[in-house]
């Protein structure tokens, strides 16, 4: 596959939109990349009791947040690894507080989430490189919704810049 372009209306349920339109209009392995880029130059140029720090009470701090785009991304790739595949069953949704709970990304070194954070978008891509094109456009049902893996690859850019603006403004 040379290219990955973007899903169309009717491929997803409204409610991603919001990340979707995020997205700048980029070749998706340049977008991915620069996203690796942006969130290690980001934790670089902060304090290291920065990413332990929620911006206010309840909230999760630059690492959890960093855990959540990770644990979503691995989520996400795995929905559309089985929908390229054929997958006919539904898949489960998650609840995003009890993974961020669980996984106590406060204990995980920063570097290493990073590198985690690297690892996951490069096997993304290599993932993309591997799949047949006409398997992007095979609708499954994950948390009781039609989607397909295109759109769920384009959702995972977007919900990293939901994110990381967050990280920027409010952290």
């Amino acid at each position: 596959m040379q290219t990955l372009l973007p899903p169309t209306k009717g491929d997803y349920p409204a409610y991603f939109e919001r990340y979707l339109q995020l997205n700048p209009q980029k070749a998706y392995p340049l977008l991915i990349d620069e996203q690796i880029q942006k969130i290690k130059g980001l934790f670089e140029t902060k304090p290291s009791s920065w990413a332990e720090t929620p911006y206010q009470t309840g909230k999760w701090s630059p690492k959890e947040v960093l855990g959540h785009v990770i644990d979503t991304e691995r989520i996400m790739t795995f929905r559309a690894l089985c929908f390229a595949r054929g997958e006919r069953n539904a898949l489960p949704g998650f609840d995003q507080d009890p993974y961020v709970l669980n996984a106590r990304f406060g204990a995980i070194a920063s570097e290493l989430l990073l590198e985690d954070f690297e690892s996951q978008r490069k096997a993304l891509l290599t993932l993309i490189q591997t799949l047949p094109e006409d398997s992007l456009d095979i609708s499954g049902t994950a948390n009781g919704a039609k989607i397909t893996p295109r759109a769920l690859f384009w959702i995972i850019p977007g919900h990293f810049i939901h994110h990381l603006t967050i990280l920027n403004q409010r952290y």
